[in-house]
């Protein structure tokens, strides 16, 4: 069933016209790159398009994310037979995305990647995002786990089955873990499921650090955990666009 916990930013969004949803897709393709969370032109994001939330803003699979642009993301529409005519890259990206879009309407960014250290987690048996580090905390009760490796070609899903699996494995939820894989994030705009990737990949990083020296982790009590405040989505608003005036300055081409 279709869940919307962001209603608020949800509707800021649709405020947009299909020209700033390109532009933050576009700039998240680079920032990523900037953050290492890539794997050059593998791995896809998506948006939906404000004027018409069936049809999704999808990542191009012919170039570099650090030169994708505004103008180079494709639009995937509901038919989904002539996306799957066009096979591989844009095939294997909309099958992921398109249902978790769907299922989810405040999921308006769905961001796929084989980030280094959370992928790292994902790798390990019963690999958990533990509540030992301040980034951590910002997912508490907000990550789910998807334990069953799917693979490439979708552990023998076909059509938008695995899509449709992985979006019932996240459930309400923001972050879904995959095992052996990567991660999956979702967010009421570019900029809040831009901030959650870059924070997860923090917090995971730091695990594995703390786990590199064999000793036990201090885990923050469930009291605390219980008491901590709803996350503030203007602030991911107000970080995303700081970066994108980096972008502004370094790299203006993402604009095209």
């Amino acid at each position: 069933m279709p869940t919307d916990k962001m209603g608020p930013e949800v509707t800021r969004f649709k405020e947009y016209g299909i020209r700033e949803a390109r532009v933050d897709l576009a700039a998240a393709h680079r920032l990523a790159v900037m953050d290492n969370l890539h794997e050059g032109s593998w791995n896809h994001f998506s948006v939906t398009v404000p004027a018409n939330p069936e049809e999704i803003l999808l990542t191009p699979g012919d170039r570099h994310w650090s030169q994708v642009t505004a103008s180079s993301l494709v639009i995937a529409t509901p038919d989904a037979e002539k996306i799957e005519a066009q096979g591989g890259f844009l095939w294997v990206g909309y099958r992921i995305h398109y249902p978790i879009h769907m299922a989810r309407s405040d999921a308006v960014c769905v961001l796929h990647t084989h980030s280094p250290y959370a992928t790292a987690l994902s790798m390990l048996e019963g690999g958990r995002l533990l509540m030992a580090e301040q980034n951590a905390l910002n997912f508490y009760d907000r990550v789910a786990y998807n334990d069953v490796y799917e693979g490439q070609v979708g552990g023998g899903h076909t059509g938008l089955s695995l899509g449709e699996q992985l979006a019932e494995a996240l459930g309400d939820k923001t972050v879904l873990m995959l095992k052996n894989h990567g991660v999956i994030v979702v967010g009421p705009s570019v900029a809040a499921a831009y901030f959650d990737l870059y924070l997860l990949e923090r917090a995971c990083h730091f695990q594995v650090l703390a786990m590199s020296t064999g000793q036990k982790l201090q885990l923050v009590p469930d009291e605390i955990l219980k008491g901590l405040h709803e996350e503030d989505q203007q602030y991911k608003i107000g970080h995303f666009a700081a970066m994108k005036d980096m972008l502004n300055r370094d790299q203006p081409d993402y604009l095209e």
